[in-house]
């Protein structure tokens, strides 16, 4: 461990990576074990940066967090969603890398290693994609891949679209950022960062241990809240779709690819979570009317050109109404 002589001597030192961890009305607990997980790791103080961003709690967890006082920054705002959270922690990051880590979640420590053994011995990185888990007990073997551009990944791989499964240089971001007030705000953002990255380094490292909670914004089965992830979900579609017209050849097939996985995931989620064929009916006319349905006749993935032969025909369609929810009962 670093004396604090040997810390002043550093101070002006780059942190390798700022974390950006975005608390809301969560149990404390969650965020200290979120918080241990980075303090874990083999940084050393002065090569990370832990920004708390608390967006309007009902109540601030900050007299449980001094403890951690000399390791973190807290920032309390008012509430305005996860997207103005983000981005306030990108405005204050100062590291060569960002990693955003949800509060309710926590790093897996010998896995994320491996990460940060990327981003160490190549400096040419400009994002580091990596794997997640349920449970921290996760395979210590994995396997990484030739670094490519952020297009020539999209264009041969479907890709995880959750702002918490890489780490990126914030010089890659250029003016991008989170799209205030909206859900699925990540699978906007990230196939946008991903055409902006020249050096992408992808592990099947399982490095993120993801939590699911049964009241999270994802998994609210209120009506108004279905309405709204269908809403917005489609929004980002849309916008991407739209975005294509002004990118290159190759970005624009990339870009391409993932509206088609997203497109196919969004009629997926409307038979899920509605039941209904006329909601399916409805959804379909706003992606046609957008030129977003019938899907894209390309080889993307066998569940791809299974999922799209079935959406392409009236039975097609009936079978999957009636069989998919019961597949989802199931597990």
């Amino acid at each position: 461990m670093q004396n604090k002589q040997d810390n002043s001597s550093l101070q002006g030192t780059q942190p390798l990576v700022s974390f950006i961890i975005s608390y809301y009305n969560l149990p404390v607990q969650m965020l200290c074990e979120c918080i241990d997980s980075i303090l874990a790791l083999s940084l050393r103080p002065y090569e990370r940066e832990v920004i708390v961003i608390d967006d309007g709690s009902n109540v601030s967890p900050m007299n449980a967090l001094m403890p951690y006082a000399d390791d973190i920054t807290y920032v309390r705002q008012r509430n305005g969603g996860l997207s103005m959270a983000r981005n306030k922690g990108i405005s204050m990051a100062t590291g060569k890398y960002i990693q955003f880590v949800d509060a309710d979640d926590h790093l897996i420590q010998a896995t994320y290693e491996h990460c940060l053994d990327i981003i160490r011995y190549h400096d040419d990185a400009d994002m580091v994609l990596f794997d997640f888990s349920s449970s921290d007990q996760v395979p210590i073997v994995f396997t990484d891949q030739e670094p490519v551009s952020g297009t020539q990944y999209m264009r041969h791989n479907n890709i995880h679209g959750t702002a918490c499964g890489y780490l990126f240089s914030p010089k890659t971001l250029s003016e991008l950022r989170f799209t205030p007030g909206i859900w699925h705000e990540d699978e906007e953002f990230t196939p946008q960062l991903l055409l902006r990255a020249e050096r992408v380094y992808a592990t099947d490292a399982k490095a993120y241990c993801y939590q699911q909670r049964p009241n999270s914004i994802t998994s609210d089965d209120k009506e108004s809240s279905q309405s709204k992830r269908q809403s917005d979900r489609l929004g980002v579609i849309v916008r991407l779709q739209r975005l294509c017209d002004k990118l290159s050849q190759d970005d624009r097939l990339a870009l391409q690819r993932r509206i088609a996985q997203l497109t196919m995931d969004s009629i997926y989620q409307v038979i899920i979570e509605n039941h209904s064929r006329k909601a399916l009916d409805e959804h379909l006319e706003s992606l046609r009317s957008e030129g977003l349905f019938p899907l894209p006749d390309r080889n993307y993935s066998t569940k791809y050109v299974w999922f799209r032969r079935m959406t392409n025909t009236a039975v097609g369609r009936a079978l999957l109404l009636h069989s998919l929810p019961l597949l989802k009962k199931e597990r």
